[in-house]
């Protein structure tokens, strides 16, 4: 799991990147228009982004700039989009702002240095080789998780859209509450102007993707409220931006903020990184590209380190900013690394326009992507899927809504591991018997088919891994298949589908050895993968069984098993269910009821 190459963590970090390979004319043209698409939708995206997360505007724009280009350059997806996203700017206000007033100075200096410890964590998990970790984590976690924040960055949005003020801070429910006591005291004009924004918005993408809609819709807004007569008549606007250049930051050493941070920045850190692997993997798959999850990681380290002396707060993959580059035709990362560059430029240009951009219009952006947060179909698709997926999503959900962001990704965390352990202890162990099928002979489940068995051989096979944890259903189930068979039988085991196996497992085939030895009859194991040939030797269970017992294939330990079958037993038997029974005592006077002869 761990890399202990110090060549491939140098070739990680070197700037001579592979991808420098597929650049050339054709795709910089193309990767030209992606990234100035990118860019004019990232623009007012990155300004609501930041408002979630309780920072200036300024903050999420350089973040789209700084993040974006590093992330891009690092990373192992070539079309892939990192910057500010909702999951994460929700997740660092609710870090935050239990801790500061949003911001504020000290609020701003505590995202800066969480930012940089985000960085650290992932920037060492990636160096590490922890990448492939973050798929034992169940994707019912990030779709309950994003759920919950959507809600909450809505509610927080309410006030603004509602045109009221001095509604106090609190928890969510809490917060709520507030609002719909102030219910009476809204602001009209702000609400219409919040109404038009949505209306517009929605109306746009509606139409065409492709549509500068982020912009369109709060140039309208913005209009409206000038008309309106804008703070004359009672509504807020936005303050001028501090600046539009990137300023060093200096995050902070002290030891008690970093222990103060680091549970936060624990979870902002897998948030970001399943979000960035799950959309990189998603990708490369559907373009047929290889994909390194442990690059992408370190790209993701990298840009947040980086940004967090830059006036950057945390980022990660952008699903919206992704897929908008792939419509715009994107062939290289150089179009993220162009949409970093017509981002800044267009910040330069447009900075002087802020100031009259409504807070209502901006609010009303951000309740229409929090309501494209919230992934509706893979609800659906949870819910028509397993019960342990619903209860991962459920408690992802609610204990993001009613505890905390950061505290449900430790839920649903703890709650996926558990179940994936669950079902690794409950391996699929099953018996098997070949049959016709189509006018060919295959092994089937006996128990689901109801074919006949061989009284003197059963067939079983173990599907998972064969670990201390899973030994107890393992013989429970293989338990309850051998009382259906006769007292005295051969077992024939077929480990194809086992993984892995430990010491107890090992242990297990051991007594299971002697204990049918003990009867008179053999335990014959099918093991084809040269990995578990090795372990089965080294855990001693080949010099038990025996290495004539051993058997790479079906057919070599059916033949074997049969050669020793009673003759007996076999003269009366009328199943004939393997191909080698016709060649036992009674084949040519009894009647066969059995399958025809057949290969296995």
């Amino acid at each position: 799991m761990f890399d202990r190459v110090p060549g491939r963590r140098l070739a990680q970090l070197s700037p001579l990147r592979p991808w420098f390979r597929t650049v050339g004319r054709q795709t910089l043209g193309r990767d030209v228009v992606a990234g100035l698409t990118n860019a004019a939708f990232a623009l007012p995206q990155g300004v609501a982004f930041a408002i979630i997360a309780g920072l200036p505007p300024e903050f999420g724009l350089f973040s789209g700039i700084i993040i974006t280009a590093i992330a891009a350059f690092y990373g192992s997806s070539g079309l892939m989009v990192s910057g500010p996203t909702t999951a994460m700017s929700a997740l660092l206000f609710a870090t935050l702002s239990e801790m500061a007033m949003p911001g504020t100075e000290h609020y701003i200096a505590l995202a800066i240095t969480l930012t940089l410890i985000v960085g650290i964590l992932q920037l060492l998990a990636g160096l590490t080789g922890l990448g492939a970790l973050i798929a034992f984590v169940s994707h019912s976690v990030i779709v309950g998780f994003t759920a919950a924040a959507a809600i909450i960055i809505a509610i927080s949005q309410l006030p603004g859209a509602l045109g009221l003020s001095g509604v106090p801070q609190g928890d969510t429910p809490s917060q709520l509450l507030h609002v719909i006591e102030m219910i009476g005291e809204v602001h009209w004009p702000s609400l219409l102007v919040a109404a038009v924004t949505l209306g517009l918005l929605m109306g746009l993408l509606h139409i065409s993707k492709k549509i500068p809609a982020y912009i369109l819709a709060l140039g309208a807004g913005s209009g409206l409220a000038l008309l309106l007569g804008a703070e004359t008549a009672g509504i807020a606007m936005f303050k001028p931006l501090t600046s539009v250049v990137p300023g060093l930051t200096l995050p902070s050493v002290s030891p008690g903020i970093w222990s103060d941070l680091l549970p936060g920045a624990s979870a902002l850190s897998f948030v970001g990184l399943l979000g960035a692997i799950s959309i990189g993997r998603s990708f490369a798959y559907r373009r047929g590209e290889r994909y390194d999850a442990n690059q992408e990681i370190v790209g993701q380290g990298l840009s947040n380190v980086v940004g967090s002396f830059l006036q950057c707060y945390t980022g990660s993959g952008s699903f919206t900013r992704s897929g908008l580059n792939i419509e715009s035709g994107a062939a290289t990362a150089m179009s993220s690394i162009f949409a970093a560059g017509f981002l800044f430029a267009g910040l330069l240009i447009l900075a002087p326009l802020a100031q009259y951009i409504p807070i209502p219009a901006m609010s009303a952006v951000v309740l229409f992507v929090a309501w494209k947060l919230i992934d509706k179909p893979m609800i659906r698709h949870i819910f028509d899927s397993e019960r342990s997926e619903i209860f991962i999503l459920a408690a992802s959900f609610l204990s993001g809504l009613l505890v905390g962001l950061d505290f449900s990704i430790y839920v649903g965390v703890v709650i996926s591991l558990a179940v994936f352990l669950r079902h690794s202890a409950h391996p699929v162990v099953a018996s098997g018997a070949p049959t016709m099928r189509n006018g060919r002979k295959v092994f089937v489940n006996t128990e689901l088919h109801a074919v006949p068995e061989c009284p003197q051989i059963r067939t079983v096979r173990i599907g998972g891994p064969l670990f201390f944890g899973a030994i107890e259903a393992v013989e429970d189930e293989l338990s309850r298949i051998m009382a259906r068979a006769p007292a005295a039988t051969d077992v024939l085991l077929s480990l194809k589908g086992v993984g892995k196996i430990d010491l107890s497992g090992a242990d297990f085939l051991i007594k299971l050895a002697r204990k049918i030895e003990g009867s008179g009859h053999k335990l014959h194991l099918i093991v084809a993968n040269p990995a578990m040939l090795h372990d089965l030797a080294r855990l001693q269970v080949t010099q038990i069984v025996g290495a004539d017992y051993m058997h790479t294939h079906k057919t070599d330990a059916v033949a074997a098993a049969v050669h020793e079958a009673d003759e007996d037993i076999c003269a009366r038997c009328s199943a004939r269910i393997f191909h080698e029974c016709q060649l036992k005592k009674g084949a040519d006077t009894m009647h066969v009821t059995g399958p025809e002869s057949s290969p296995i």
